[in-house]
């Protein structure tokens, strides 16, 4: 991997409070190696069957009968992720502490599987939706905030669809969520002919980056001032930087921060500061997820709607000690560091507790199926 950093020539630059600043730019080859951290692959290792199984739940637990044959499950195949090559009844049968198999005969006489949900995960998806009814105003305003941190405030239901395991939305959310909030969202069609989501009003309290309260806590309980925000950093056991790198990443700390809510269309993209900007950018957008991760193509989709230039994932690779890009689950997956201590979210949201159980329930079925305590059962 090379680190292209811009320095050299000087330019004059305008930082949002109005004053003039100078940033040096040249070019300087910096060579990274990506440096596996075992720590935090623990804390994305399982996600995807997890997110798969709590898709289903939600599927099968909306059913008016409570059970959904084979064929009507495998509409819902391309939300869950899984790879080509896993046949969707043996995923499902892969958990039987969370599904249960019985079977009806079709037309001809051919035994069709049939699942329902066992009483334990009926009775966790209950909880679920009771702590999502609690937590319905913090799911609110994260869908406000993401809203903000994009062009014209609108998102195609789509590429929303794609984050809303990450945000914690409910699985029926265009259904049991933006219709109770008329004031706050509008649903729009797009140009493409697609379904959009649009914020209805702009709301200043909430333009303000994690970063940045942060920093106000700081400069309040610390007697802190300063123009320029720095992002908390970390490095996984391993990894060395030279000494330049170490000396161009605490020059730029030192750059201006300009708030992703914010308009940067006066940063020049080959500086920097823009750079920087990028990185607070998705240093927000990270935040606004509950485990504080999300996979590398969901923030691919965003390129437009964040006005960002091409390549701009590469600003991952440029940090590591900002993110780390897990490789586990056949995927790319970002996370923030600074938001886990060890493989554990040092803030949790009550829906990770709830994700929690639901992998502990799966993980004792899959144990239990493989000791053979577990038999079909076919209800003819």
């Amino acid at each position: 991997m090379v680190w292209w950093l811009v320095r050299s020539c000087e330019i004059s630059c305008k930082s949002q409070k109005g004053y003039i600043y100078l940033q040096r730019l040249s070019l300087v080859n910096v060579k990274l190696k990506w440096v596996k951290d075992k720590v935090l692959d623990a804390a994305v290792v399982g996600q995807r069957d997890l997110k798969s199984a709590c898709t289903l739940v939600s599927v099968i637990s909306a059913s008016s009968e409570g059970r959904v044959p084979i064929y009507r499950l495998r509409r819902y195949r391309g939300q869950l992720g899984l790879p080509d090559e896993v046949k969707l009844s043996t995923f499902v049968r892969r958990y039987p502490s969370i599904f249960c198999e019985s079977s009806f005969l079709d037309s001809g006489g051919t035994p069709v599987p049939l699942f329902r949900l066992t009483p334990e995960a009926l009775s966790l998806h209950q909880e679920e939706l009771k702590i999502l009814q609690q937590n319905e105003m913090d799911i609110v305003i994260r869908l406000q905030k993401l809203l903000m941190l994009v062009r014209d405030t609108t998102l195609p239901l789509h590429t929303i669809d794609q984050l809303k395991w990450d945000l914690g939305l409910p699985y029926n959310y265009h259904e049991s969520l933006i219709p109770h909030y008329p004031e706050t969202f509008s649903v729009v069609n797009l140009e493409d002919d697609r379904v959009g989501l649009k914020l209805s009003s702009w709301d200043s309290h909430l333009a303000v980056s994690h970063l940045q309260k942060n920093f106000a806590v700081s400069a309040e309980n610390e007697g802190v001032s300063g123009d320029c925000l720095a992002f908390p950093i970390g490095f996984p056991r391993g990894f060395g930087l030279k000494r330049k790198c170490m000396e161009w990443l605490e020059e730029w700390q030192r750059l201006p921060y300009t708030s992703p809510y914010s308009d940067a269309s006066h940063l020049d993209p080959r500086t920097d500061v823009s750079e920087k900007r990028i990185v607070g950018v998705f240093h927000e957008l990270l935040h606004l997820m509950i485990q504080k991760q999300t996979e590398r193509k969901n923030v691919s989709n965003l390129r437009k709607p964040l006005c960002l230039p091409q390549k701009f994932t590469k600003v991952f690779e440029r940090h590591p000690s900002i993110f780390y890009i897990s490789k586990k689950n056949d995927t790319q997956t970002v996370v923030l560091r600074e938001a886990y201590s060890g493989s554990d979210l040092i803030e949790k949201h009550p829906l990770v507790e709830i994700r929690r159980r639901y992998a502990e329930l799966m993980k004792q079925g899959f144990l239990d199926r493989s000791r053979g305590l577990y038999q079909a059962a076919k209800d003819i």
